[in-house]
């Protein structure tokens, strides 16, 4: 049993009751010691380090308005639609702004989240010894990504409904299982009330509890091996003598103050949004999703929330006279990337000229089959497709999209983690990476179209290409010297 600590003579009540509670309860305090007061964190941070608590603030939002939503949904198909647009909507003291807060919270979560991820890939926060932060994140991104799908049925809209129709048919593509998986996540043969209920079920309680775990792990893997910085120096390699770092700083009160000022911004803009474009034009809030589901009136254009969309255009894009060159892109860049010395005139023209190589071959080869009129009925396609349909295919393309995120720490081979010490070519890589992923997700949106598929496919295969080549691309040009402590300039 510890040894109870007593207060000062003369100390204030606020001293005497935080010396009372500290006595009863040590293990807050020491937690408080260790993740803030004492938790010492680089002092170079930049505005790119605010989007993790903005990500704990939204997260704060959405369980709160969740819980208010709840007193007044029913998960029931008869109602559901009735109980958001009538009854929370219209009839509850301020259940608009709740609602609104809610779904507005759904996007800002994916936009923090994302440039979140964008940051952790400009200064290489996945490498070494952060590759367990980095899996946590990703996880806790696939939560994001099912809590998101499961809640957006619960309006029972049209597009809710359609939508929720469409992703759970892509489940019956898998092989042997898929049929009896989408049957167990439906509940029915068809999108119903069953389906509601166990959609519900997974966006209140399950999912919610496995991401506030993972937030948690994030969090205590972070704070033990520390947070990384703008130049990608360890801090904790040089110390005083007393062990703290030199370029080092506590996190509170320095950064919390930074932070309280970078939420406060955050939601001056979350405010204006909710109270003056809560749909964003549609991109929030579908129209169509302000209509009741039918089960007999199918939309003209279905597609999911914005925030989806760069990985359902890579589904769209995979179509039976695309795959051979997708196996193709697969089987050049994986030998370039493990035998480099396999292809010597290929690699000598560098990254871009790797590329354009590739994508011009892709361009001639689509002519030629179009010209040849091969299809998904031709042999040659068959074995190309490996028996399985075009679709199937989307799914494994769609699913590995986001996998392939996780091998990120082991893909990337540069000599320096932050890119600020690596080559300028390295920067427009990234660019033109950020160009395709919002192309993708504009396209994502949009009805098909032959244009469009196309585009989606030279995306597709740039997405890949920007992670399956890195092994190789990430050590190519001249990189500048890593200082041996962090630059900073007081402000």
């Amino acid at each position: 049993m510890a040894e109870f600590k007593d207060a000062p003579a003369g100390a204030s009540m606020g001293v005497k009751t935080m010396t009372w509670l500290e006595n009863r309860f040590p293990t807050a305090f020491d937690a408080y010691r260790v993740h803030m007061a004492e938790y010492y964190a680089p002092k170079n941070f930049n505005w790119w380090y605010i989007f993790g608590s903005l990500a704990l603030l939204v997260l704060v939002i959405q369980i709160v308005t969740g819980i208010f939503l709840v007193m007044h949904y029913k998960p029931d198909a008869n109602l559901a639609f009735g109980s958001v647009e009538l009854s929370i909507m219209r009839d509850v003291d301020w259940g608009w702004l709740v609602r609104y807060m809610h779904s507005t919270g759904a996007s800002a979560f994916f936009v923090v989240v994302y440039l979140h991820m964008f940051r952790g890939l400009l200064y290489g926060s996945y490498r070494k010894p952060r590759e367990l932060v980095w899996i946590f994140g990703c996880l806790i991104f696939l939560c994001l990504m099912a809590e998101a799908f499961f809640g957006y049925l619960l309006p029972w809209g049209q597009m809710s409904y359609w939508g929720a129709q469409v992703i759970v048919n892509l489940f019956a593509a898998i092989p042997y299982v898929g049929e009896t998986l989408s049957l167990f996540i439906r509940g029915d043969f068809v999108v119903s009330d069953a389906t509601l209920n166990r959609f519900f079920s997974f966006h209140v309680i399950a999912i919610p509890l496995v991401l506030l775990g993972l937030v948690v792990a994030h969090l205590l893997a972070l704070h033990d091996v520390g947070s990384n910085n703008p130049d990608g120096v360890e801090i904790k390699a040089k110390k005083d003598a007393s062990g703290k770092p030199l370029d080092g700083i506590p996190f509170h009160p320095y950064y919390t103050v930074h932070d309280i000022y970078a939420v406060s911004l955050f939601l001056m803009v979350f405010s204006a949004i909710v109270f003056f474009a809560p749909e964003m034009g549609g991109y929030f809030l579908e129209f169509n999703n302000f209509i009741p589901a039918d089960p007999l009136k199918t939309p003209a254009h279905i597609a999911p929330v914005w925030y989806f969309t760069p990985f359902y255009s890579m589904l769209r894009a995979t179509t039976s006279d695309f795959m051979p060159f997708l196996w193709a892109f697969f089987v050049v860049v994986g030998w370039v990337s493990v035998r480099r010395s396999a292809f010597p005139a290929i690699v000598k023209t560098g990254y871009w000229g790797l590329m354009a190589l590739l994508f011009f071959a892709f361009g001639v080869g689509k002519v030629l089959l179009g010209w040849a009129g091969v299809t998904l009925a031709n042999p040659l396609m068959d074995a190309v497709l490996g028996g399985y349909d075009a679709k199937f295919w989307g799914v494994v393309v769609m699913g590995g999209s986001v996998i392939i995120l996780f091998f990120l720490p082991w893909l990337d081979k540069s000599h320096a983690k932050s890119i600020r010490y690596r080559p300028d070519g390295h920067t427009w890589v990234y660019v033109v990476f950020v160009i395709f992923f919002v192309i993708l997700g504009y396209l994502g949106i949009q009805p098909p179209s032959t244009a469009g598929t196309l585009v989606s496919q030279v995306g597709t295969l740039f997405y890949f290409g920007f992670f399956l080549l890195m092994p190789w691309w990430s050590q190519l040009g001249a990189f500048k010297p890593v200082p041996d402590r962090v630059t900073f300039a007081a402000h």
